[in-house]
């Protein structure tokens, strides 16, 4: 019985007690992605990709800063960057991974037709310390040989 009046007070108490109704607001709308692609037209005659065993086609990246690497098989590329960090076979898929102070930049190739050589097709850069994505044209500038 001793417990029973402080008890029956404090559920009194919390039967009174009144929350404010939850605010509720919109969030706002996410911001509009930047163009980050500026289509560059070729300036000769580039083999067109055709579907591999039923693969779908590669995408092939363009824009500015990527002639001489693009659409380059990989003895190219390992003149124009040095022996490459990782040398990754998949299939008939190829990356090339150069690796310097300034950056790591990841290349990847692709077959553009059946039974033909691995090209390069796509490139990712990104700071050597934590991964974050970096210019892609500043660090083929930087590791350029």
């Amino acid at each position: 019985m001793r417990f029973f009046a402080p008890l029956l007070c404090a559920s009194l108490l919390a039967a009174c007690a009144t929350t404010p109704p939850p605010v509720q607001t919109q969030a706002p709308p996410p911001p509009a992605r930047p163009d980050t692609q500026t289509q560059v037209p070729p300036t000769r005659a580039l083999p067109q990709p055709v579907p591999v065993a039923g693969r779908p086609v590669p995408q092939i990246m363009e824009g500015p800063g990527l002639a001489g690497i693009i659409r380059e098989e990989a003895p190219v590329l390992i003149r124009r960057f040095g022996e490459p960090r990782l040398n990754v076979v998949e299939g008939d898929m190829r990356k090339l991974q150069f690796r310097g102070e300034a950056c790591v930049l990841d290349i990847f190739l692709y077959p553009l037709r059946p039974d033909a050589e691995p090209v390069a097709t796509w490139i990712e850069a990104r700071r050597a310390s934590d991964g974050a994505a970096v210019d892609r044209f500043a660090c083929i500038q930087a590791l350029s040989l």
